[in-house]
């Protein structure tokens, strides 16, 4: 079983924190969310608190299949001034292994230097920090092991693409069947 860790910081997205959890652990991915705060708790950037499933502070992270971070202001700010997420995801891409951000959280992808010559996306606005980048403006794209989707209504397909990755395309799409996504996209024909 694929093994993922999402580094979640005061200020992130909901949907784009939670929403990937949820479509990964259906998917039957062994997710766990991971709390930069210094505790468990996490507040989002609508005054949420959640309870993340452990800190940063109590994993190695070495054992993860994917590094994922969400968006959100100022969650993206506060991860990118998070010196152990920065070195996690950079030991990560370096190891060949999936990072994926999604919104304004491939700033951190920018500004640690993974995306030179690559193509990525995030939020309008945010493609300047997108250092080395280019900026395709898609839902969600996939450059090596680089994932990065736009923002909040793509949380779903990108959530989705993550997830045919580990499992395959077949199963991903069962799930969108299952969760009514496949039905959602059809009736906007």
């Amino acid at each position: 079983m694929a093994k993922v860790y999402e580094f979640l910081a005061n200020g992130f997205e909901e949907i784009e924190g939670l929403a990937p959890v949820d479509i990964l652990r259906r998917g039957g991915l062994d997710v766990k969310t991971v709390s930069v705060t210094g505790s468990l708790r996490v507040q989002t950037s609508h005054g949420i608190t959640i309870q993340a499933d452990m800190t940063f502070e109590g994993g190695d992270f070495s054992d993860a299949d994917l590094l994922m971070i969400p968006g959100g202001m100022p969650g993206s700010t506060n991860l990118n001034a998070h010196d152990g997420v920065r070195h996690a995801m950079r030991r990560q891409y370096e190891s060949g292994k999936l990072v994926a951000a999604i919104c304004a959280a491939p700033m951190v992808f920018g500004s640690i230097g993974i995306l030179n010559g690559k193509r990525a996306t995030c939020s309008p606005g945010f493609q300047k920090y997108l250092t080395g980048a280019e900026y395709t403006g898609e839902l969600y794209t996939v450059d090596g092991n680089v994932i990065t989707g736009e923002g909040p209504c793509a949380t779903l397909p990108y959530a989705y693409k993550i997830l045919s990755m580990f499992v395959g395309e077949e199963k991903a799409k069962a799930l969108q069947t299952k969760m009514q996504y496949t039905h959602l996209m059809e009736s906007r024909k």
